[in-house]
């Protein structure tokens, strides 16, 4: 059958033609398995389709009774052709009744016939149904039938693919393309959201399956492997890309698979059997993705993600697909699924469309994470396998409260849901009820809540939450989200913008906090093994005062005639905080040379975040006017854990003794200094992490806007003076459990406050 003038690609043609003609789906299922079973000389071809309850259904034969269609039947893994399709592998048998995984069907009539090949139906992987012919006589089919078979059913997957089956389905039931699947993770932030999925890395789909010349399909796909292979090693002679290291190794990964020949046989050999060389991608690409998925070496199944990378990189090479456009019909309710993203990439999206995110990777401290908190949607991380799971345009529960991602949920389900938002939009008001109550406690203590912020979208949640305004406002999103270096006089326009919105309320805004996992695109910094603990925050802008002086001066001449408060990050020594008020010095004296207007108060604070400080705390609060703990990093490097990475990220808890008394020590060291002490992590954020907060003494917290209610909800019940004291006794004994949160949990049952 190599001889492509023959009958592969005869088929292919008719195959082709009886796609494009207006037939019902039962006629053009039952035309399909007479053109396969003429074109391969079999006495039988049938084909099997994967229904959700993950039976296997008869929806075709050439050969078998007629009868048997739509009642033949075998479960996943039952019988040769539910072995196939649990396999995902085919079986090429001389005699298949001697396999021993052969099970009868008596209503088929198939007793007669011994020879058998079938091959599953795949889509990205995924066993969709099984194609098979048959034969009465024993024979061992050729390695070149086995191809043009496989070819054949990437066609009947497309043709389920489309949802063509639907209208021969028996009413009741859905195929498995369309089964409602449940997948856990981790809930990164609470919430439930409903919409319809958006793959940030959306799948090319390929409709142009079957060639009408080969030859130049083998050019084309040449052409991109070229432009494929160069781009790669383009980005491994580029000197920023260091010569070991995790990123190298995925790009040293990309090229072995770029340049294995065995890879490139099988595309051109799949061209010569008729299909297009994006079609050929895909089929390898399944093929090979069916194989791996089922391996358990965690190192094998990581290439698979980097094979998996590779080939949709040449299906754009190929399909000249460039990303999405703002005009691609983004749903007014979209749920982002993603392997792993980055922070700006998700402020690209739409905001006002956004209901939720999904991630296969990342951890809770992640930045992505931090700005949908900042956005107000449920997440849900650790969700794998979410993304091959899902198409794009599938109905999606996201439960940020269960930590579950309910893909083409079922209508009982979907209802079910849709009454727990409606709890929830209750919950809210009561919460916005909230919103003019002063933040006091029970017993009197006065409590500042404030809210993280980093663009101007941020603002209207001011008023919406409560706030008194903005604890934390991060100022590298401004960078983050440009194409460009922002110039002076638009960030001192971004800044003054930011002041007129507050109309008044305090903000404190944090200096340029970039590098380590925080990418600018026009900045280009080294590649660094430990990038958190590298060249970012305030160590970049010490060794560029330029950058930060510009900032430094675009606030300066913002903030003219109002309060200006300020803080810099990742200070490790207090002469660090003295060299960036010598640089604020300069400025407001070059400002005042040239007659500029002045802030009419300037305040200079530093976040604690690097442990350092601790053994500095009195020297720290002398030499500022405020600290702001950053509890995210300040945990991070405490306890030697990785934010980013999720097998450690979660092992020790912020609400433990350790990480308790480090705060502790800081809120006392801020009392005997008298200098005011906040903390703008993401600890503040949870009713019970917050209680704890209060009860070491704080009393001014900065959260994301959507926590602000439930917390001041939990201290307006809370007797602050009586958690201090069940605190310091719990803090101070060495016998008891590591945990607070069992403390703590016991103190609001006892006294009745919700958490």
């Amino acid at each position: 059958m190599r001889d492509l003038s023959g009958g592969p690609r005869v088929l292919l043609k008719r195959l082709r033609e009886l796609m494009a003609e207006p037939l019902e789906p039962q006629e053009r299922l039952d035309r399909i398995v007479r053109q396969i079973a003429g074109n391969m000389v079999a006495e039988v071809c049938s084909v099997y389709v994967l229904r959700a309850d993950g039976v296997l259904e008869l929806y075709a034969t050439e050969g078998l009774n007629k009868e048997a269609v739509h009642l033949s039947q075998l479960k996943m893994g039952q019988g040769l052709v539910g072995t196939i399709a649990a396999s995902a592998q085919p079986l090429n048998l001389s005699d298949a009744q001697s396999h021993p995984a052969f099970r009868y069907l008596p209503e088929t009539g198939e007793e007669i016939y011994h020879s058998f090949l079938g091959v599953p139906i795949l889509r990205t992987g995924r066993s969709l149904g099984v194609l098979v012919v048959q034969n009465k006589a024993s024979r061992t089919y050729r390695e070149e039938e086995l191809e043009a078979l496989e070819t054949t059913a990437m066609v009947l997957a497309e043709m389920i693919a489309t949802g063509e089956l639907k209208k021969i389905t028996k009413p009741g039931l859905e195929l498995d393309l369309t089964r409602s699947v449940t997948i856990d993770g981790d809930t990164y932030n609470e919430g439930i959201g409903l919409g319809y999925v958006v793959l940030h890395e959306p799948r090319i789909v390929v409709t142009n399956l079957l060639n009408e010349d080969s030859e130049k399909e083998i050019r084309r796909l040449s052409e991109a492997l070229g432009s494929l292979r160069i781009s790669i090693d383009d980005l491994l002679s580029q000197r920023d890309v260091s010569m070991e290291g995790e990123h190298r190794e995925v790009l040293e990964t990309y090229r072995m698979f770029a340049y294995d020949q065995g890879w490139v046989r099988k595309l051109e050999e799949a061209i010569r059997n008729g299909l297009t060389a994006e079609a050929a991608v895909e089929k390898v690409q399944s093929d090979t993705k069916a194989r791996m998925i089922r391996m358990t070496d965690p190192y094998l199944r990581e290439r698979m993600h980097d094979f998996e990378d590779l080939a949709n990189r040449l299906l754009r090479q190929l399909t000249g697909y460039t990303g999405r456009t703002a005009g691609d019909g983004f749903p007014s309710d979209a749920i982002i699924l993603a392997r792993a993203m980055g922070a700006a990439e998700l402020l690209d999206y739409p905001r006002a469309n956004v209901r939720g995110l999904v991630l296969e990777e990342g951890a809770v401290t992640s930045h992505v994470v931090i700005v949908a908190r900042a956005m107000g949607i449920p997440v849900i991380g650790q969700a794998a396998g979410v993304v091959a799971l899902a198409e794009n345009g599938d109905a999606v529960i996201i439960d940020g409260d269960g930590g579950h991602v309910h893909l083409r949920p079922m209508p009982e389900h979907q209802r079910s849901y849709e009454e727990k938002v409606r709890f929830r939009a209750r919950r809210q008001e009561q919460f916005r009820a909230l919103r003019s109550v002063e933040p006091r406690t029970k017993d009197g203590q006065r409590v500042s809540l404030m809210m993280n912020a980093g663009l101007l979208v941020d603002l209207p949640q001011l008023s919406d939450s409560g706030a008194e305004g903005i604890g934390l406002f991060r100022t590298e999103l401004q960078f983050m989200i440009a194409s460009t270096m922002p110039k002076a006089e638009e960030q001192e326009l971004f800044y003054r913008n930011v002041l007129k919105q507050a109309a008044g309320r305090v903000v404190t805004f944090r200096t340029l906090d970039i590098g380590g996992d925080k990418v600018v695109p026009y900045f280009r910094g080294h590649e660094e093994e430990n990038p958190a603990l590298g060249w970012r925050a305030i160590r970049l802008s010490l060794d560029r005062p330029g950058l930060l002086r510009t900032q430094l001066r675009a606030m300066l001449k913002a903030a003219a005639g109002i309060e200006l408060k300020l803080m810099v990050p990742m200070v490790t020594e207090v002469s660090e905080i003295a060299a960036v008020r010598d640089l604020l010095q300069k400025e407001v004296q070059h400002l005042s040379r040239f007659g500029h207007g002045l802030p009419r108060k300037l305040q200079f604070g530093a976040m604690l975040e690097v442990p350092a400080l601790l053994w500095q705390l009195d020297e720290l609060m002398s030499a500022v006017d405020f600290v702001s703990v950053g509890s995210n990093d300040l945990f991070q490097f405490s306890m030697a854990v990785d934010r980013g990475n999720a097998r450690v990220s979660d092992r020790f808890d912020p609400l433990g003794k350790p990480f308790l008394r480090i705060l502790r020590d800081i809120v006392r060291a801020g009392e005997r200094n008298n200098t005011p002490v906040t903390l703008c992590g993401e600890l503040a954020g949870k009713p019970i992490s917050a209680m704890a907060l209060l009860g070491i003494g704080f009393r001014s917290v900065s959260m994301s806007p959507a926590s602000i209610g439930p917390v001041k909800a939990m201290l307006l019940g809370l007797d602050a003076e009586a958690l201090a004291k069940v605190m310091n006794e719990a803090l101070d004994d060495t016998k008891s459990p590591t945990s607070m949160r069992d403390v703590l949990a016991h103190f609001a049952d006892a006294h009745n406050i919700p958490l």
